[in-house]
């Protein structure tokens, strides 16, 4: 059974608390940085981030609600910041997983946002919840039309906390120097989670989010999008059709390999319809969030978490992907240093930027790959560089890309489950063209 929600000043104290501790140790590391060597230095200052991190996530992972929701949200952005394994395997601990909340608090909950008894509004429910997670629980009902549906309901308090947490771990996260990173790239990175954890907040956004999404993705017929069901929907209760499907894992074990073929290429045409047709990208990627059918179709929810991009940047995006999948280097570092992914005029930092870039673009540069497969060497390739981000900091996520890489990221480690195997330049070639040719005012080229 779920605790009471901890009082605002309890968590403070708590995360306050764990930020005078932490900030303690860098002043410390500091002080005796004077008197050692550089090598020596800089390998206690990593050892540092390591144990630092790996603090932060424990007392994270105990305080839950808000602060276990922002700590994920972190240590998802962070996966784009290439640093040190240690560090992101410290803050992955990190799960969205919390335990039940009673039912009887559920119907209250729910009776009370819906003013009406919930026999009134469902035929059955099942009591047993279909999953619970930081910020909301959520069950199977039937409408008395006899069409199955599932609603989620926000914990109790959890808005109360929010602000709380997230002033506390922007605080630890930017003063304590936690994450080695240029403070303004921390501080966009904290905007951005702060902006999306209120909308996750936001029910009825998020069933604005559903008709817009499910709209934008008809076209796709291997894709499905759940509706809200206005009706029995609020700011604290949200109804939605459910989904045919199971999770990830289960579909695995008995998938052909021609549906993992096409729930591969169903991931992959969704994330690009949502960044370069549609501009708004489902950005909580997670395999809890996806169900996929025996023939590989791909039921996509939680659009709670969406973020949207201007025409322009996304054709900008889309001009970096393709001068990068070319080779064209300085073209490539000059739109991205427009874009905010470069803080300095160092080559050295251009030059990580650049090998950054290019390890991210050889899957596009391959034709038909496997993700995941022997040529795939992305992940190797990226773990390899990552010690140097430590130090540049420089090279930077600009704000925009940090939950455009978090939902890639995500995509991309669904698809090496997946075995998938794709011409993965050729599809991305088509949905840039269009999208600078959009932004540019010339006649759009017909969808690849």
């Amino acid at each position: 059974m779920a605790d009471k929600p901890e009082s605002k000043l309890g968590r403070l104290a708590r995360l306050g608390g764990l930020t005078s501790r932490v900030g303690s140790k860098y002043i410390g590391q500091r002080l005796r940085g004077a008197f050692k060597d550089q090598a020596s230095d800089e390998a206690e200052r990593r050892q540092l981030h390591i144990d630092s991190a790996k603090q932060v996530a424990r007392q994270l992972g105990q305080l839950k609600g808000a602060a276990m929701k922002v700590g994920q949200s972190l240590a998802q952005a962070v996966d784009g910041l290439d640093l040190p394994e240690e560090v992101g395997s410290a803050l992955r601990q990190l799960n969205d997983k919390a335990e039940p909340v009673p039912f009887e608090t559920i119907r209250r909950s729910v009776e009370r946002e819906l003013e009406a008894p919930l026999e009134q509004l469902f035929a059955q429910v099942d009591e047993t919840p279909l999953g619970t997670a930081s910020l909301a629980q959520a069950h199977v009902a039937r409408l008395h039309d006899g069409r199955e549906v599932v609603f989620k309901v926000l914990h109790e308090g959890v808005e109360d906390s929010v602000a709380t947490d997230l002033m506390a771990l922007r605080s630890m996260m930017i003063t304590g120097r936690v994450l080695n990173r240029d403070k303004e790239e921390l501080r966009w990175i904290f905007d951005e989670i702060e902006a999306r954890l209120h909308e996750e907040l936001d029910y009825l956004q998020e069933a604005a989010n559903l008709e817009e999404l499910s709209r934008a993705l008809q076209i796709l017929p291997g894709v499905r999008v759940p509706t809200s069901v206005p009706s029995h929907s609020g700011e604290r209760v949200l109804t939605m059709d459910r989904l045919p499907g199971v999770p990830l894992e289960e579909f695995l074990k008995t998938a052909t390999p021609e549906a993992r073929q096409a729930a591969g290429l169903n991931l992959t045409l969704a994330f690009f319809e949502m960044v370069y047709e549609a501009r708004a990208l489902h950005a909580d990627p997670h395999e809890g969030n996806y169900l996929f059918e025996p023939d590989g179709k791909v039921g996509i929810v939680d659009f709670g978490c969406v973020k949207r991009y201007s025409e322009h940047w996304v054709a900008d995006y889309a001009r970096v992907g393709e001068l990068a999948f070319s080779g064209q280097r300085a073209a490539c570092v000059a739109i991205l240093r427009e874009m905010g992914a470069l803080g300095s005029a160092a080559s050295s930092d251009e030059g990580l930027l650049w090998d950054f870039v290019h390890a991210l673009a050889k899957p596009f540069q391959s034709g038909r790959m496997t993700a995941g497969g022997p040529r795939d060497t992305v992940d190797q390739d990226l773990k390899a560089m990552a010690p140097r981000f430590v130090l540049h900091p420089k090279v930077r996520t600009p704000r925009q890309m940090v939950f455009m890489h978090r939902s890639l990221g995500g995509t991309y480690a669904m698809l090496k489950r997946l075995q998938a195997r794709q011409d993965w330049g050729a599809l991305a070639a088509g949905y840039h063209a269009r999208a600078i040719a959009r932004a540019e005012g010339r006649p759009v080229p017909a969808r690849p």
